[in-house]
């Protein structure tokens, strides 16, 4: 989640130190040799790093990331003239980003979102800050360390679409994978629905639809009664919206598994940490 299992990244562990003093002495110490490396990479890749660094931080802004439109506007006066796109398609190929489609958009409504983890550690901790702490990340808040662990796990997991097919026993079925969302609105009936956004949903040619969550937690996840009836209210919600007339399962995805309990049976199917990394 911090290194996207860069070997020469992760060659500088210290097996001496503990994972928070690794973090601290490569990126946040006075002299770490990766608090640099962001800027060192663009360079190194690109011949007009500037832009692509601009476009990066631009599409790093938004976590479920932004459209053609919206970065063109960030980007202010950067002309496009078919530049734009070649920086785009490189930063694909270049596994920074991903072009990916909302369920049931056209490829003319695709969303560009940064997946790459070094990209994203940087962007979240390093970039914006003069001065930092050489302890940082030992010290790191609770909050902070959870909305960028949150997202970066759901990173990690989109990289392995294959394990989570596999382990979900659908490997040899047709799958497309796309993401979800709807804002909060009244319908043509007069009937009011919740905002959703939903991260993962695996359409199969069996005719069956999976919701993934995917959940970052230090322990099993555990289904409370509201959390139940927030899943319930999405999968209606994804019904009326898409009119999609396949069965609807929930799928976690997680760290170390779900714990068993009155509410856990919401969830048809589990995917664990290990599953991922399955070779």
């Amino acid at each position: 989640m911090v290194m996207g299992g860069i070997p020469y990244y992760l060659d500088m562990l210290d097996r001496n130190k503990t994972f928070s003093q690794n973090i601290d002495s490569l990126f946040f110490d006075h002299s770490a040799p990766l608090r640099t490396e962001y800027d060192f990479l663009f360079r190194s890749l690109f011949r007009s790093s500037a832009i692509y660094r601009q476009v990066v931080e631009a599409i790093s802004s938004k976590s479920k990331g932004l459209s053609l439109k919206e970065i063109k506007e960030a980007l202010g006066d950067i002309r496009d003239g078919g530049g734009l796109s070649v920086v785009l398609d490189n930063l694909c190929k270049c596994d920074f980003i991903r072009r990916y489609y909302a369920f049931g958009k056209k490829e003319r409504d695709a969303l560009y979102q940064l997946t790459d983890m070094f990209s994203l550690f940087h962007s979240k901790f390093i970039r914006r800050e003069e001065g930092i702490d050489r302890h940082f990340w030992s010290n790191i808040k609770d909050a902070q360390h959870n909305a960028w662990a949150g997202y970066a796990f759901e990173q990690v997991c989109l990289h392995h679409l294959s394990q989570i097919r596999s382990s979900l026993g659908i490997s040899g079925v047709l799958t497309s994978a796309s993401a979800w969302a709807c804002k909060r609105q009244i319908d043509k009936d007069g009937a009011e629905w919740e905002g959703t956004q939903i991260d993962l949903v695996l359409e199969r040619a069996d005719k069956i639809i999976d919701l993934c969550e995917m959940k970052y937690c230090q322990a099993d996840f555990i289904v409370t009664a509201d959390y139940e009836r927030h899943l319930r209210e999405r999968a209606s919600t994804f019904r009326h919206f898409t009119k999609t007339r396949h069965a609807i399962r929930n799928v976690l995805i997680t760290t170390y598994g779900l714990r068993n309990g009155i509410h856990s049976s919401i969830f048809q199917s589990t995917v664990t940490m290990d599953a991922l990394f399955a070779m």
